[in-house]
């Protein structure tokens, strides 16, 4: 995974991601975890934030089909996505998280034409619902054709894998769940009894530390 440790060790140094065992973190959708990641702090460190859109941008440049359109998910990859555009000069359009409630009622942002290839940026990917309902906006809404999501960071979740193949898509992390723990260990941020039992969390998420 070209550049997977530097991101993780950006990551832990600017503060977007926490690691807690006792007590967890709690998502949004309920499940107890031992990780909050919150990359948008990125965008506040301009080392980092250069970094993280050099490694995105050469990450599209190596996939199989080279894109005519960069998306980026709303609202946190909106940024990212916009940056890895400029750098390759490609059109960009982004993907509203439901249809406005008003005017044209629409989810894509931008002017995207029909039947082109478009490369999905996301700052993070958990279950991989929010993806997964990008890739979806993206075909249906904007006749495009989409078979890669390049991303930070993921949880590598069975859940967010399984949906990412039921939605035929390829995803491409810069860095991992694995990674970040390695990285923290060796920086001391963890104990090793405690990164073992984060390790677990990947196994069952849903039932972790119940």
């Amino acid at each position: 995974m070209p550049h997977g440790q530097r991101i993780a060790e950006l990551l832990l140094n600017v503060g977007a991601v926490r690691l807690s065992i006792d007590p967890p973190f709690t998502w949004t959708s309920g499940i107890k975890s031992p990780i909050y990641c919150d990359n948008r702090m990125l965008y506040s460190h301009p080392d980092a934030r250069e970094f993280v859109v050099r490694a995105l941008t050469e990450r599209v440049k190596t996939l199989h089909i080279e894109p005519d359109v960069i998306a980026g998910t709303a609202l946190a990859a909106i940024g990212w996505g916009a940056l890895v555009a400029d750098r390759l000069g490609l059109p960009f359009v982004y993907i509203r998280s439901k249809a406005k409630e008003h005017g044209t009622q629409k989810r894509i942002e931008g002017d995207l034409k029909p039947e082109q290839h478009i490369v999905l940026i996301e700052d993070l990917i958990s279950t991989g619902g929010s993806s997964v309902s990008s890739v979806e906006a993206l075909r249906e809404e904007g006749k495009g054709f989409v078979t890669d999501i390049v991303a930070i960071f993921s949880y590598a979740l069975l859940a967010g894998l399984e949906k990412a193949q039921e939605a035929r898509v390829t995803l491409h992390p810069l860095s991992n769940f694995s990674t970040l723990i390695d990285v923290a260990v060796k920086q001391d941020r963890i104990m090793e009894e405690d990164a073992a039992i984060a390790r677990e969390f990947i196994r069952d998420p849903e039932n972790w530390r119940k």
